[in-house]
């Protein structure tokens, strides 16, 4: 008689399956992945607003002039107000100088700072819109995130081809084995993620003094070359049924 106890698939740790409750009866666990490649097609872009002025009012009006000024031209770069999000305004005193002498801190004047993050749906404009957002003195740029208009749709997909490739694992390590794929036993640690091409772990911040780009790693059209994956895994534990 031939008898098959339990058979695992071991190309993935076995603290995968830890937290499973594995069936008595014979069965196989595998774990399903796949992932969707995609052209980002929007992006997210996060700049800062930074003024130093004598006084704390003057700081905050010239941040808001500049903001007002990147609001006014949107339209030309197919962005909508609710497209535009912004942290609120914050002053303080900039006292970071010291009078070794005296022994006291030095006014140096008042800091005013707003964040904002502006959602570009035609990346095309990407190059432009960030050249406009430095010329009205937007003084940082501090993040790009690449994005796609049809992410629920791609995650979706590379779901269902996690689960495919679990079916196709199973079902050849099974058949290895003489055994075929019987009902399944149960579905765990379905998992989605997605990476981007541009990102804050890779992005190297552009700081504006005055209308001088101090430093800029940009080309035109780099960003229309990068790529969002998309990518899921699954783990399943299907019966197997033996002919004795």
């Amino acid at each position: 008689m031939k008898l098959i106890t339990a058979i695992f698939l071991t190309l993935f740790p076995l603290i995968t399956f830890a937290n499973s409750s594995l069936p008595a009866n014979r069965h196989i666990a595998v774990q399903g992945t796949a992932e969707v490649l995609a052209k980002p097609d929007m992006a997210k872009i996060s700049f800062e607003v930074i003024s130093f002025k004598d006084k704390s009012l003057d700081a905050k009006r010239d941040v808001d002039d500049r903001v007002n000024l990147l609001l006014k031209g949107l339209s030309k770069y197919g962005v909508k107000e609710t497209d535009v999000s912004a942290t609120s305004l914050s002053t303080y005193n900039d006292d970071d100088k010291f009078n070794v002498e005296s022994g006291t801190a030095i006014n140096a004047g008042y800091v005013a700072t707003r964040t904002l993050k502006v959602t570009l749906r035609n990346i095309e404009k990407l190059n432009d819109f960030i050249d406009f957002a430095l010329s009205v003195k937007i003084n940082e740029l501090t993040n790009i995130e690449l994005m796609s208009s049809k992410a629920a749709q791609l995650e979706a997909e590379a779901t269902q081809g996690a689960i495919d490739n679990a079916i196709v694992k199973g079902g050849k390590l099974a058949k290895a084995f003489g055994a075929e794929l019987g009902k399944i036993y149960s579905i765990n640690s379905n998992s989605n993620r997605s990476s981007y091409g541009y990102g804050a772990d890779n992005f190297e911040r552009i700081v504006v003094t005055g209308s001088k780009v101090t430093r800029n790693p940009f080309e035109q059209g780099r960003y229309l070359q990068e790529t969002i994956t998309f990518k899921s895994s699954i783990n399943v534990v299907f019966d197997l049924e033996v002919n004795e």
